[in-house]
């Protein structure tokens, strides 16, 4: 049996402690980040906070091996004095929407081999998608996962106040967005690309301007003349 000890109250920590409790080898507690009085001990404790929370919290920790979820801040950003890692989870989380851990991709980095195989020991308790990624990677990855996830959102969002402005239902976007996400599976992104922009249609594009407030507009422009220019 693993003991795993989680700190945090998010969604994230909300999230993971559901799915251990469902594992049979793992013995999982969660404590608030406001409530580091009383530490209990544990193989692994996982920091399921804010980032800017990690090396405060890291530095109160004496159990032996120490790991953020943060997939932004390095490994060194942990101030334990006991071994460090990361558990980071490449997915987005909301406390109202049921995760799948077998399709969430975990990545993991430690200081030595034996930790790290501990670390993975706990990932395929309830995922099976494990890599190994370092903190630059990482980085690298919270990037990419910004723009292919919040921004998109941010698009849907758009798409959504466009929709509810012309009294359309926004539901019957929802076939264009699932076989957009599904295309990408088979081709890469740039081969998949469709519209007005890699057409260089600038009729419709100057069409599409005309019925934008200022905010979108620039948005629109911004993003077709990327495409344009093979970006």
């Amino acid at each position: 049996m693993i003991s795993v000890l989680i700190i945090g109250n998010g969604n994230v920590a909300t999230h993971l402690e559901k799915a251990f409790l469902s594992a049979n080898t793992i013995a999982v507690k969660k404590i608030s980040s406001r409530k580091l009085e009383s530490i209990p001990n544990a193989m692994v404790t996982i920091l399921a906070v804010s980032d800017d929370a990690i090396a405060t919290i890291s530095s109160n920790i004496k159990n032996s091996l120490v790991v953020h979820t943060s997939g932004s801040f390095s490994m060194e950003a942990l101030k334990n004095s006991t071994h460090k890692g990361v558990f980071y989870m490449l997915q987005t989380f909301s406390k109202e929407k049921e995760i799948d851990f077998s399709a969430v991709p975990f990545c993991l980095e430690a200081e030595n081999d034996e930790d790290y195989l501990l670390l993975e020991r706990v990932a395929r308790t309830i995922g099976v998608k494990i890599y190994a990624v370092n903190s630059k990677q990482r980085k690298a990855l919270h990037v990419a996962a910004v723009f292919v996830n919040n921004f998109t959102n941010h698009l849907y969002t758009i798409g959504n106040d466009i929709c509810e402005k012309n009294q359309v239902p926004f539901e019957i976007l929802h076939p264009l967005i699932q076989e957009t996400s599904e295309k990408i599976k088979i081709l890469s992104p740039k081969k998949a690309q469709t519209g007005p922009a890699i057409r260089n249609d600038e009729r419709t594009i100057k069409n599409h301007l005309k019925g934008l407030p200022k905010d979108q507009r620039k948005i629109y422009k911004l993003i077709t003349q990327a495409i344009k220019n093979g970006n």
